[in-house]
């Protein structure tokens, strides 16, 4: 019998039966001598009766047999009963009284083993690698477009349509998308919204375009934060603005930009029209130390993009309207695009067809038609009007008046339906047509 007292319990039931049998073999030996004894003392009457009984030992036997049986039986469960109303097993070997806690008697629960990894988190730390893409890649891009979002009548992104505006601008030969940009209308996202926005662009279109994430924000809490999120779930680069409203000095713009900058290949957008603040070449000549800046996306005129080309700064042009001088007589790299939104294959052909001020010239009237109120007013009613996405505003935008509606439809036949993304006819649309969501 082992010596383990958690092993005590169960041998003591079988050795309670061995034993049993033991002595019932020798009880039922006593009884037999017994009743031999008795018989041949009895009269002859009496001793036949008895020699008879004792010549068919059997119903006795059975009897003490039967009895025996039973009485273990009855041993049997009711210690069975008493073991396991006290002990329980493990399942390894080891019986355990039941007099603990029942807390303590269940088995104890374990986490997964992946959700303890050490310093395994979401979003992804700045100094983790993480780059989707080298920052090279992000430099040689040359068509960018910064696309817009369309909505569902309640205000929700309508992804399928998204869907679309990205699968035609890959078709048509764009080399990267900005998403949640100023024409996406980010600043009317959630941050839910925007990096969900992001994630599934990089998802369905990952590997066709490079995806650039407007991750800026003027809090460099939330631009971090943003970053670390959007990196997380794939986009190629980031887009960065400097602070506007609450503008800072420029050693806090330094400051700001290199809280983002390690996490991975960052574009900086200075649009000072839009923030506020000019971001000076001193600035980025300071942060251009970091292997991650891929470049500037600059809207303060030409001047300022051969500024930075003479100093080896990578740039593209922010104004749709300059961007064929920038890039073929100022050194700028491409463009970053309202109007590729729209008519993508013209666009192309103008960065990467060589200098042809002709077919400038024609896209003149559309880039103009696009701009006379705040980007992305027209885009979103040209859209609407090439019947690519639904007439649906989130406040404060507002499609533009019929009389510039009616305009558009004449600068679309001018430059020819067929360069124009969907394939819808063009249409005016009445005022009626349009939603204008306050809350989504």
């Amino acid at each position: 019998m082992s010596d383990d007292p958690n092993h005590s319990r169960p041998s003591i039931l079988f050795e309670r039966w061995r034993d049993f049998l033991v002595d019932s073999d020798d009880v039922l030996d006593q009884m037999m001598s017994r009743r031999k004894s008795n018989a041949a003392e009895l009269p002859p009457s009496e001793s036949n009766f008895s020699t008879r009984f004792l010549e068919c030992p059997s119903l006795p036997e059975d009897y003490v047999i039967y009895l025996s049986l039973a009485l273990f039986l009855l041993e049997f469960f009711y210690s069975t009963y008493l073991l396991f109303s006290r002990v329980s097993y493990d399942g390894v070997g080891h019986w355990m009284l039941f007099s603990q806690s029942y807390a303590s008697r269940m088995p104890k629960w374990r986490s997964p083993r992946a959700a303890v990894i050490p310093n395994f988190h979401l979003p992804m730390r700045s100094y983790e690698v993480k780059n989707r893409t080298n920052v090279d890649d992000i430099k040689a891009l040359r068509l960018i477009t910064a696309i817009k979002t369309p909505y569902l009548p309640d205000g929700r992104f309508d992804l399928e349509a998204y869907d679309a505006l990205v699968n035609m601008q890959i078709e048509d030969g764009v080399e990267g998308v900005i998403v949640g940009g100023t024409t996406g209308e980010g600043q009317l996202m959630s941050w839910d919204e925007h990096i969900m926005l992001i994630g599934h662009t990089v998802n369905c279109f990952g590997a066709s375009i490079k995806v650039i994430g407007n991750t800026g924000s003027n809090s460099t809490r939330e631009a971090i934060h943003a970053t670390e999120q959007g990196f997380a779930v794939g986009m190629h680069a980031a887009l960065h603005i400097n602070p506007y409203y609450g503008k800072t000095s420029l050693e806090g713009l330094v400051s700001h930009f290199d809280s983002v900058l390690p996490m991975g290949p960052t574009i900086i957008y200075n649009v000072p029209s839009r923030t506020g603040q000019d971001i000076p070449p001193r600035v980025i000549q300071t942060v251009a130390h970091s292997t991650n800046l891929a470049g500037v996306k600059e809207c303060v005129g030409n001047d300022r993009v051969e500024q930075y080309t003479n100093s080896g700064v990578v740039v593209w042009s922010g104004n749709d309207d300059q961007c064929h001088d920038s890039r073929w007589d100022y050194g700028a790299t491409g463009v970053i695009s309202v109007t590729s939104n729209l008519v993508p294959g013209l666009m192309r052909e103008l960065m990467f067809g060589g200098k042809n001020s002709s077919l400038n010239s024609k896209l003149m009237p559309l880039i103009e038609w696009l701009f006379q109120e705040p980007n992305p007013i027209g885009l979103n009613t040209a859209l609407a009007q090439l019947g690519v996405v639904r007439p649906v505003f989130r406040l404060p935008y507002v499609p533009l008046p019929l009389a510039k509606r009616v305009e558009f439809v004449s600068i679309v036949k001018e430059l020819g339906r067929e360069n124009f993304i969907g394939e819808k006819d063009v249409q005016v649309l009445d005022d009626d047509d349009f939603v204008l969501i306050g809350r989504y």
